[in-house]
């Protein structure tokens, strides 16, 4: 199951013109911030003030650029293809037939989808890391207003900055593949995953709403930024276990659809 659903969404020509514009943004990044290779990235500060420096530092900007809008949005598609495309194919009926148990289904496919969001995640830094070898070469992983990371720190950071990362787009992929499960089209539950994250990133926007914005995941996703300010330090615990509540909700909703819901409907 795991190989015929990473064959079938992964080689789309939808997801690899996604995937595709996803590595896209780190290049075209570069080029226009190639001038300023080794030293600042104009009057930016933080990641970005640092991202012509090494190709270390483009890879991680160019991550935390993209994460809160474009990326989940890449995401939120795959998720909702992989819940949806069986019954909008109309091949789920003929799937228990063969037989193929609901179980060995979901295993599947929430195995696709973390495959296919680890994908996408990667794709960002490795496109930028990639950009910034031939435009700003490999030197030390410059901080603003701090000495450079020796390469253990910056091994460990970057690493857990990326696994963060990971963690936070497994939750809206979850989100993405329960609503592709419970409604009838994919269409839909694409529309309604990219909805939930500009309606989250607009609530997590206004202050006023501060009760509403502790419980949505995206409140969390950028909290790996500060790895990399001179205080080198980030509190991601609550970001963890907001994002694992998250998945496990969303992972139950799309169990028990599927579980008790005739694959026809």
């Amino acid at each position: 199951m795991l190989r015929v659903e990473l064959t079938t969404q992964l080689w789309r020509i939808r997801t690899l013109i996604a995937l595709a514009c996803l590595a896209a943004v780190p290049v075209a990044a570069g080029v226009a911030t190639a001038g300023n290779a080794g030293h600042r990235n104009g009057g930016s500060t933080g990641l970005f003030g640092a991202a012509s420096y090494s190709a270390l530092n483009h890879a991680v900007a160019s991550l935390a650029f993209l994460e809160p809008l474009l990326l989940p949005v890449v995401v939120a598609l795959l998720g909702s293809a992989i819940g949806a495309a069986d019954r909008d194919w109309g091949t789920l009926r003929y799937l228990y037939v063969a037989p193929v148990s609901r179980r060995r289904l979901l295993t599947g496919k929430l195995a696709a989808l973390g495959v296919a969001t680890a994908a996408a995640t990667l794709c960002v830094p490795l496109a930028g890391l990639l950009t910034g070898l031939v435009l700003f070469g490999w030197h030390p992983f410059h901080v603003v207003g701090a000495a450079n990371l020796t390469a253990g720190e910056t091994a460990v950071r970057v690493s857990i900055a990326c696994g963060y990362n990971l963690l936070c787009m497994l939750s809206i992929a979850a989100i993405a593949f329960a609503l592709g499960i419970l409604l009838p089209r994919g269409a839909e539950a694409l529309g309604a995953s990219v909805a939930f994250v500009i309606a989250a990133s607009v609530l997590n926007g206004t202050h006023l709403l501060r009760a509403v914005q502790q419980v949505l995941p995206v409140h969390y996703w950028q909290l790996w930024t500060t790895l990399f300010d001179p205080a080198g330090t980030a509190h991601l615990g609550t970001g963890v276990l907001v994002q694992l509540g998250t998945i496990v909700l969303a992972v139950g909703v799309a169990l028990l659809v599927l579980f008790r819901r005739d694959p026809a409907a």
